[in-house]
């Protein structure tokens, strides 16, 4: 198995209104098709790390690597380009254009990336619909769909460049049981058949007994890992 993501010795220091360390020496790696959901009190370091990870935030030690590629000292506009071709982001809110269709929110990112053509985007759209069994939904208005669907039109939007890893940060957190069991389905889905990595911040239990592997946090640093794999 490749290591799709690895986090090397890192640390977070806000420095207003006093100087706090927030993370402490952060070593992990997740490998490629592993689910994996970091757990932790409020406060703990948890959304901080995955902005980190994500590449959205640059100002820490230590080193990050991705997809082979270490990403430590790139300039933000290369680490943007990276970000949008190799992960894959799903919030705990969908952030849809409500305006446009449920096909043209999943086609963005691919048309910012610019590396196909507007055909060959929505072709590749709508297979990401089909797997998440919404593609009768395409030519709705995003904002006429349900909650739980507005969640896979997310989560195609994330899979529409075919990244390396998926990140999500509480992506259930806003759904009912029925609808976070669904979400939850499609990623391990996705992570056995497509061999896709997940790292999932989550606040549910539930769901993350049911993930390969849950990270422990606590007051800034890996307090525990347990597989379930």
């Amino acid at each position: 198995m490749s290591v799709v993501l690895q986090a090397k010795k890192v640390s977070k220091f806000f420095k207003q209104p006093v100087l706090f360390q927030v993370l402490k020496d952060i070593s992990f790696s997740i490998e490629e098709g592993e689910f994996v959901s970091i757990m932790g009190k409020s406060g703990c370091g948890k959304s901080t790390l995955l902005y980190i990870l994500s590449t959205m935030d640059t100002d820490y030690d230590g080193e990050l690597f991705l997809a082979g590629e270490k990403l430590t000292g790139k300039s933000g506009e290369a680490l943007a380009r990276f970000r949008n071709e190799k992960i894959g982001f799903v919030f705990q809110f969908h952030y849809l254009l409500s305006e446009f269709t449920v096909l043209k929110n999943v086609m963005l990112p691919a048309l910012k990336l610019g590396r196909k053509s507007e055909k060959e985007i929505e072709r590749d759209a709508m297979e990401k619909l089909a797997i998440l069994g919404i593609e009768d939904q395409a030519h709705k208005k995003a904002s006429m769909i349900s909650g739980g669907q507005k969640q896979r039109v997310a989560i195609a939007r994330a899979l529409i460049n075919d990244p390396a890893i998926i990140m999500g940060d509480e992506p259930t957190g806003n759904l009912d049981s029925k609808n976070a069991d669904n979400v939850f389905n499609v990623f391990k889905e996705l992570s056995v058949n497509n061999k896709l990595s997940l790292l999932i911040v989550t606040h549910d239990l539930d769901f993350a007994k049911k993930t390969d592997r849950i990270i422990e946090m606590g007051d800034g640093e890996i307090i525990g890992s347990r597989s379930f794999a």
